[in-house]
């Protein structure tokens, strides 16, 4: 909850004695049970408090009155045909978001749960692009406690809080459970994608449990972090004098979020597997045609540790076994009846009927000893479909199947693995959080950040077959009908490993079988936000592309390899464009597009419909400079091939905004790029330099695929742009929002140095000479970050010189978290190391800090000045990893080559009298 201490103080250390007593610490340093020293932490009774959205002013509210009405018309188009329209701001969820997040559950794209952390699972996402935020309360864990002597019994759920209907006379459901949880003595730990509850004499004084939470994200283990799965290691210490019985219970519903537990034809059966793994599966027949999706909840038996299951019971009085039954069959026995494993499958559940299932382990533990109680879920839904009907298996059924009872064979693979599944992880995180050098705050938000790749509703398929590939790489819906490129295989020339002309005198993309690319890592999908649901948003996936790259190269390329295949197919099916209302066509050819799709994602993209994308400045050379990156770091010279002439062609495609001939592109007085509500006139500092560092990323992608000529042509481009750039906008300190002649064109942007960030992470030679781009760092700093509350919430997108906060539109006044990491970024690699931290502390304090807005684990777009958010869970915070990108780049980027790219390219007298058609031949 925000406090009065947010604008004046800094933080600098969060150790766990601060959370925990030294000497239970102590008892839990064994078997990773202790939490980390760093990690993000809360009390378990801290208050959620509920998140407050931003408002539009008046000014702006008139201006986009139009546009509003355009939108509602269209978001109930969609709805009466049974779809979401991508964006929506009339329609709110049932539960109001609130600071209750935690780590979620699971890999990635396989569909994904959230767990809050007080403990309630919330945040549903298994179907693609639809997300419940509401909690189902009947998830939950329990603990039942006896001792020899039988004086002290306690019986606990153990989650904190009041619950609907508590204490309700008569009541059969789960009000009737113990809700006797304070949460005064128990806190929470997250360290993404491990998280840690210590309950520290709750309920029971003499009793110290820790629950260490993992699921199984591990950079660079392409099979292991696509499973829909997540283990729950109860660590239990006795500090009595007598001998404990404890019982720990682990019940689930039927349901994936939201009514559809009601919807009936729901089944739950018992199972005993190998290795001690039994419990339920919970087979749930989803609604309006999505496919089934089957439950495993599970206990591992040991020689000390005893399972057993209620496989089915209710939360109603007509049920065959009721809620308040079930707990109080354990309060009195601590177990279930062993004969249940031998029920079978139960009766369908009848709609309107709440089918659930429960586990418990039970287990002695000594006085002053140690036991630990492992749980497993697991969640298979082996197929994706989307609302129009295109259907792909997950990737993980690459590795388990399509069974329905895969869930089975999940949850005994997670309890049996993830020891090993630890080890990597801190492998990989040690020697980040190990590195005195670093701010505490920066390596566990690091991390969080990363909660976006499993709870941003991210999709990972298994590979479509060679001919699909092949045959859709070949055509281009044109007018809704597909027809043939006619594209043939070009040569290589094996002296310069490049890219040669094909019989048609065009650089062509080879047919290549981009099958042997997806089995290796599939295809991967993932939201720009919950709220905004377009898959793979380009101009935003250029901030957050930094964690796939550092962490699942494979996928990012895969990511860039659909994208170069959109660059050269054309959907000529016609849109409305909502903000002026005019009509064009879907996806047009050479333009990259916003984003794959929202219903029929890869063959139906552009679900942006706001403005028409073919139009703005700033996603080609993203792409270009996403690629060229990409290509750089990894060395794959397959890659650049296969992107090759994508890159071409998205760099051809935008000579047409170059109206004056001065080798820049020009803006044309609409918001045509990232920032979409904030218009642009004439050269923008933003798309300008986004352009010149893209023609000096494709003049060097051209030079080692021996594409001479493309070469020569962006280096004339170059020579020509770059003086015209630095006339128009630099004003001596740095470089003016546009070059137009409206109240903000001399505004400082944040991310006006943006193509320099990707210059710089790529290991290319800086645009500009270092004094512009330490003066440009210095403004912003001193500017769009230190004016705004001392530093302590981020950058703010525009800035008047004089020190006024550009309020020309909602987004020039918008805090953007993604952004100001990359700003941050920028800093780092101009050696303003102090300055960067600082920057970037900023969102750490306003958005993650216990004193902050509340919103750690669904970090939205961006804040208002008065910390009001817009858009929770986005994609663009995840650029944090840009930083930790700046501070560690790899190998093959340091020790590239650093003489002047244009210097190297020789402009031949004929090329550059050359027309264009011929240049780029």
């Amino acid at each position: 909850m925000v406090s009065g201490t947010l604008f004046h103080c800094r933080k600098n250390s969060w150790p766990p004695q601060e959370y925990i007593p030294k000497n239970t610490l102590q008892l839990f340093d064994f078997d990773s049970a202790a939490p980390p020293e760093q990690a993000w932490r809360r009390k378990l009774n801290s208050n959620a408090n509920l998140l407050k959205e931003f408002s539009i002013t008046f000014r702006e509210a008139i201006k986009m009155v139009r546009l509003g009405v355009r939108l509602w018309s269209y978001v109930r188009q969609e709805a009466s045909h049974g779809r979401k329209a991508p964006i929506d701001p009339f329609t709110r969820g049932i539960c109001k978001p609130s600071a209750s997040q935690g780590v979620p559950l699971g890999g990635m794209g396989s569909g994904s749960i959230s767990r809050g952390f007080r403990g309630e699972f919330r945040q549903w996402q298994i179907i693609p692009g639809v997300c419940d935020g509401s909690p189902v309360m009947a998830n939950q864990f329990s603990i039942f406690i006896s001792r020899d002597g039988g004086s002290k019994n306690y019986a606990s759920v153990l989650a904190p809080g009041q619950h609907e209907g508590l204490g309700k006379a008569g009541d059969q459901g789960i009000s009737s459970w113990g809700w006797n949880l304070g949460g005064q003595h128990s806190t929470y730990h997250a360290l993404f994608p491990r998280a840690w509850t210590v309950y520290d004499g709750e309920p029971d004084p003499e009793l110290k449990i820790s629950c260490r939470q993992i699921s199984p994200f591990i950079p660079h283990n392409y099979r292991d972090s696509s499973l829909p799965t997540a283990v729950f290691v109860y660590t239990l210490v006795n500090t009595g004098k007598e001998r404990a019985k404890v019982s720990l219970l682990f019940t689930w519903a039927n349901s994936i979020g939201g009514t559809s537990h009601l919807s009936g034809d729901h089944v739950n059966e018992p199972f005993i597997g190998e290795d001690g793994v039994s419990g339920v599966l919970l087979h749930h027949k989803t609604a309006k045609g999505s496919p089934p999706v089957t439950f495993g909840i599970a206990a591992c038996e040991t020689q000390n540790v005893s399972v057993s299951v209620l496989p089915s019971f209710g939360l109603s009085e007509g049920s065959t076994v009721t809620a308040k039954e079930m707990w109080d069959k354990m309060v009195q026995d601590g177990q279930f009846d062993h004969e249940n494993f031998n029920s079978g499958p139960c009766m369908s559940s009848s709609p309107g009927e709440t089918l659930c299932a429960a586990v418990s382990a039970t287990a002695w533990v000594e006085p002053h000893g140690k036991c630990t109680v492992a749980f497993g879920l697991s969640w298979s839904s082996p197929k994706v479909k989307f609302l129009k009907g295109s259907s792909y298996p997950r990737r993980y059924t690459k590795f388990y199947g399509t069974s329905e009872r895969a869930a089975q064979d999940l949850v005994h693979d997670a309890l049996t693995n993830y020891k090993r599944w630890e080890e990597e992880i801190e492998n990989w995180q040690n020697p980040i959080l190990k590195d005195e050098n670093l701010p505490e705050w920066y390596k566990f938000t690091l991390f969080n950040e990363l909660y976006f790749l499993v709870a941003g509703g991210t999709v990972w398929i298994d590979s479509p077959s060679p001919e699909t590939n092949i045959k859709k790489n070949q055509s281009q819906l044109i007018n809704g009908e597909y027809l043939d490129n006619k594209a043939t295989e070009p040569k290589v020339n094996g002296k310069q490993g490049g890219v040669v002309e094909d019989a048609t005198g065009c650089h062509r993309s080879a047919i290549l079988d981009l099958q042997k690319h997806y089995e290796d890592a599939g295809r991967f999908l993932y939201l720009e936000g919950v709220e905004y649901i377009m898959w793979n948003t380009y101009d935003v996936h250029f901030y957050a592309s930094f964690a796939l790259l550092e962490l699942f190269p494979k996928i990012e390329l895969n990511i860039q390899r659909d994208f170069a295949k959109a660059v050269l197919s054309e959907d000529g099916r016609k849109v409305k464009f909502l903000a002026e209302g005019n009509w064009g066509i879907r996806k047009v050819r050479g333009a990259v597009p916003h984003d794959l799709g929202t219903h029929d994602p890869w063959n139906e993209m552009n679900a942006y419909n706001i403005h028409d994308t073919s139009k703005w400045k700033d996603l080609n050379p993203k792409f270009v400079l996403q690629v060229y990156r990409d290509f750089a770091a990894t060395g794959d010279m397959s890659f650049g091939v296969d992107v090759w002439p994508a890159v071409r062609a998205a760099m051809v495609y935008m000579e047409q905004f170059d109206r004056d001939n001065d080798g820049l592109i020009e803006n044309d007085g609409f918001p045509d790029q990232t920032y979409d509500a904030w218009t642009v006139h004439g050269v923008s500092a933003y798309c300008g330099c986004l352009w010149l560092a893209a023609l000096q990323a494709a003049a060097a992608m051209a030079i080692q695929l021996g594409d001479k000529n493309f070469a020569e042509w962006c280096k004339t481009k170059y020579l020509k742009a770059k003086p015209a750039f630095e006339e128009k906008l630099w004003n001596g300190s740095y470089f003016n929002y546009d070059s137009g002649s409206s109240s903000n064109s001399k505004s400082i942007q944040a991310d006006q140095l943006a193509g320099q960030w990707y210059t710089a992470s790529s290991g290319l030679p800086s645009l500009f000479d270092d004094v512009k781009i330490q003066s440009a760092l210095q403004k912003i700093y001193d500017f769009n970050v230190m004016k705004v509350k001392g530093g302590r919430m981020g950058a703010v997108n525009g800035m008047h010189p004089d020190g006024r906060v550009d309020e020309s539109c909602m987004q020039s006044r918008e805090i953007w978290t993604g952004v100001t990491y990359g700003v941050a970024a920028t800093m780092i690699l101009a050696g303003k190391e102090k300055e960067a931290f600082t920057t970037a502390e900023g969102i750490f304090i306003a958005g993650w800090s216990e004193e902050g807005y509340g919103y750690g684990f669904q970090t939205p777009e961006g804040w208002t000045m008065d910390g009001h958010f817009r858009s929770l869970i986005y994609m663009r915070p995840l650029s944090i990893w840009s930083m930790q990108w700046a501070l560690s780049m790899p190998k093959a980027i340091l020790e590239a080559p650093k003489a002047n790219i244009m210097d190297r390219i020789h402009i031949s007298s004929i090329s550059s009298r050359s027309s264009h058609s011929e240049t780029v031949k």
